[in-house]
């Protein structure tokens, strides 16, 4: 991992990025990304996870989350072991056409690195960026909520379902977070609104 991506101060909140290997499109199917979201509640009820937003995309998830004991590099560790297991078990057991070929990514993987013998799921390291100030919070939130429009998918955030988007404007969703402070809006300027109409 690059020396600018590391988590230096575990108690701040920090943007965090996990990617499947290969870029596997694994998160069409709502049985594997309700498993992160069930982990992801897990967390934040027993692991002292404070979860700010989050995204879950065909391929990668963004969240903003933060340790209340300081411990943010294990928690994130055990979140993505557990899931990346859960995920491969389910793989194997439920019905899924495209499982040898998964299966054979995730095996392929695990060559290049000596931690996983059986199989890598997510990519190693977590790109993560601390988050440093109430704007930088709004600006990855936005870069976050935001992807599900970007990519196509919806055309307000708040009707993606797999994202804290909705938490934000309707107070409803389907996990609960920590809200971030609201962020002052400079009424002069025009550009700041663009992020409430896209919601």
């Amino acid at each position: 991992m690059q020396d600018g991506y590391k988590i230096r101060n575990q108690n701040l909140p920090h943007f965090i990025t996990a990617t499947v290997v290969d870029w596997v499109d694994i998160f069409t199917r709502k049985s594997y990304r309700d498993i992160v979201v069930d982990c992801l509640d897990f967390c934040t009820r027993n692991k002292s996870m404070i979860l700010y937003g989050y995204v879950i995309m065909s391929n990668h998830i963004h969240m903003i989350v933060q340790s209340e004991k300081g411990e943010l590099s294990d928690l994130l560790r055990d979140f993505k072991k557990f899931t990346a297991s859960k995920i491969i078990e389910k793989i194997k057991s439920d019905p899924e056409s495209r499982r040898e070929w998964m299966l054979e990514r995730f095996k392929q993987s695990t060559e290049s690195h000596s931690r996983n013998k059986n199989y890598q799921f997510w990519q190693y390291g977590n790109h993560p960026e601390e988050i440093y100030s109430n704007k930088f919070m709004w600006s990855k939130l936005d870069y976050i909520h935001l992807n599900p429009v970007r990519a196509g998918i919806v055309e307000k955030a708040s009707h993606y379902i797999y994202s804290s988007a909705s938490n934000y404007v309707s107070d409803t969703g389907i996990l609960k977070i920590e809200k971030a402070d609201i962020l002052i809006v400079d009424t002069l300027n025009l550009k700041n609104f663009t992020r409430y109409n896209e919601y």
